[in-house]
């Protein structure tokens, strides 16, 4: 990527600033057994601990939104004060006495915030450059993969009976991310207000061919990945206790599985600039698939060969993340973008409530020889939708 050096800088600086906010996302999955036994949640809601902040992300994007955040303050200013209120939601998990719900009410909190960190951020980086935008969105969203497996590294550091030290450390590397956001970070040149989010304008950005597509691949991939993210640490564990491997070892294996997403997402990222989105996106989910059906099997044979599935696994379930909001902010009317972009996220992630559930029921029913098996559904419709995203529209 030939740009400037300040906009090198800058989206470097950018990149860290996410890393450090993102850090509370997994905070309370990584130490859900021993926080649910805390706060006397029943087996049932324990999964909300993830589940909360997926809706609380939901929320937040539609109420960002439709009340114009991003346009109607400045956007590293907004994810400071959305990483800062993070931070402290996460830090209450520890520092207030609450009971269950309180508990999942601040995770729903911690997932609305972060509706006005990643957006803002992505609107941040577009704003340094225009001919490698794909590059730059694709290098925020690894900034993303490793700032949601930093949990997973704090927590193969401390005693799983520590929850309190891995809450509390996610927390304050929000802070830094917040104090990042709020004096190292600046708007380059081509910055542009985000197009409004119009609720009257949804049939019309739903009638575009484009649109339909891009946001069905989009779901495809959504189907798979946060339900690896949340996931892959007990996958990991349980492989290791047949193999005899130490316990310790999961999530330090996690964190590298999750963060070699960064990878992914800078190559998928060039290689967009250069070959096109939408062949990045089904290449990525033609891996990614695969990695999903091969993974639990191996998982009776090798843990060595269970690592290096789950590495590239990790690489490529993220890649394709960015090119999907690319593909339909070009798709969309130009008016309606920001309705378009609202439309795919916030029905992106509420189906990923659906797979975080499903999974952990299918480990217990089926073993996690077959658990993931059926995420690869997700792949290979969005594979079939962005393969004729290319083709011709019907007469």
């Amino acid at each position: 990527m030939t740009t400037s050096p300040q906009t090198r800088s800058q989206l470097g600086i950018l990149s860290v600033a996410i890393v450090f906010a993102m850090a509370p996302w997994f905070a309370a999955t990584v130490v859900a057994e021993p926080l649910s036994q805390s706060l006397s949640l029943a087996p049932r809601h324990v999964s909300w601990l993830t589940l909360g902040v997926q809706l609380g992300f939901v929320l937040g994007s539609l109420t960002s939104a439709s009340l114009l955040l991003s346009d109607r303050l400045n956007a590293r200013r907004l994810a400071a004060g959305s990483a800062l209120v993070a931070a402290g939601a996460t830090a209450a998990l520890v520092l207030v006495p609450v009971n269950g719900w309180q508990a999942i009410g601040l995770r729903v909190l911690t997932g609305a915030c972060f509706a006005c960190v990643y957006p803002p951020g992505m609107k941040i980086a577009a704003g340094w450059t225009q001919r490698y935008r794909g590059t730059a969105i694709g290098l925020l969203t690894g900034a993303v993969s490793v700032g949601s497996a930093v949990p997973y590294l704090i927590r193969a550091t401390w005693d799983p009976s520590q929850w309190r030290v891995v809450l509390v450390l996610a927390a304050l590397s929000a802070v830094v991310g917040s104090v990042l956001f709020a004096v190292a970070v600046r708007e380059g040149p081509y910055q542009s207000p985000s197009a409004p989010f119009d609720p009257r304008a949804i049939a019309s950005v739903l009638r575009e061919r484009g649109v339909r597509l891009a946001t069905a691949g989009y779901l495809g991939h959504m189907w798979e990945l946060y339900a690896v993210w949340s996931t892959i640490g007990l996958f990991l564990a349980d492989v290791g206790r047949r193999h005899g491997v130490q316990e310790a070892w999961a999530p330090l294996v996690a964190f590298a599985v999750i963060a070699i997403g960064a990878i992914g997402c800078v190559v998928a990222g060039i290689r967009a600039d250069v070959v096109g989105r939408a062949k990045v996106a089904i290449i990525a989910m033609a891996i990614s698939g695969t990695c999903a059906i091969v993974i639990g099997p191996l998982s009776t044979i090798s843990y060595g060969l269970v690592i290096l599935v789950a590495l590239v696994w990790g690489a490529s379930v993220v890649a394709d993340s960015a090119q999907f909001s690319a593909v339909v902010a070009d798709a969309a009317p130009h008016e309606y973008v920001g309705t378009a972009l609202t439309i795919q996220t916030a029905s992106g992630f509420l189906l990923t409530m659906l797979t975080i559930h499903l999974v952990p029921g299918w480990a217990a029913r089926w073993g996690w020889e077959l658990a993931y098996i059926p995420l690869a559904l997700g792949p290979l419709l969005g594979i079939v939708a962005m393969s004729r995203l290319g083709a011709p529209k019907p007469a």
